[in-house]
């Protein structure tokens, strides 16, 4: 079946950020080796390493939610759901990705006012690199807005799906199954 051009979008989006969060891990990973052997030889350190690492982490964390949230990754116990009929399971993946998109707007929505108080206050950070922190908190935002983006769009066409009685609803919706994640892998 051929995707929408929303769905597309979305999934060329997720995609690329997940690939570009890949090349931050390298880049910090690099940053530490260069840290590591600029102690140990030149007897030299680059200052802030850590708190670069922090950045990337929780800038890269939020946009992996949408990622996850794209891939059916997020962890979910399904024993129970596998032995329910089909329409049942697919109204609970509805419900599931319901609570998550409105998690995902609390949550960005709580980010925005971190952010907000940072630009209101002019804060920097208290370590010898005085970043000013709405750069990495803006980046960290976004990330987190885009995460409910995702959720909020995979709920509503979800359960758009499931109102049609689309059998794409519980596979758009559904946790991988252990056969998808086996062919994914084999990839």
């Amino acid at each position: 079946m051929r995707e929408s051009a929303p769905v597309h979008i979305v999934n060329y989006v997720t995609r690329l950020t997940g690939i570009v969060s890949g090349y931050a891990y390298l880049a910090l990973s690099l940053l530490i080796v260069f840290e590591i052997l600029g102690r140990k030889i030149l007897n030299v350190s680059v200052q802030g390493v850590d708190e670069i690492g922090a950045y990337v982490v929780a800038i890269t964390g939020a946009f992996g939610m949408s990622l996850a949230a794209w891939n059916r990754a997020h962890t979910r116990i399904d024993v129970l759901l596998a032995r329910l009929p089909l329409r049942t399971r697919s109204l609970l993946d509805c419900m599931a990705y319901l609570a998550l998109a409105l998690g995902a707007l609390f949550i960005a929505s709580m980010a925005w006012r971190v952010l907000s108080e940072t630009i209101a206050f002019k804060s920097v950070s208290s370590t010898p690199l005085q970043t000013p922190l709405w750069i990495p908190q803006l980046m960290w935002f976004t990330g987190l807005l885009f995460f409910s983006f995702v959720a909020v769009f995979m709920c509503i066409r979800g359960c758009l799906l499931f109102v049609k009685g689309s059998p794409e609803a519980l596979h758009f919706l559904a946790p991988t199954s252990v056969r998808e994640e086996i062919e994914d892998a084999a990839k």
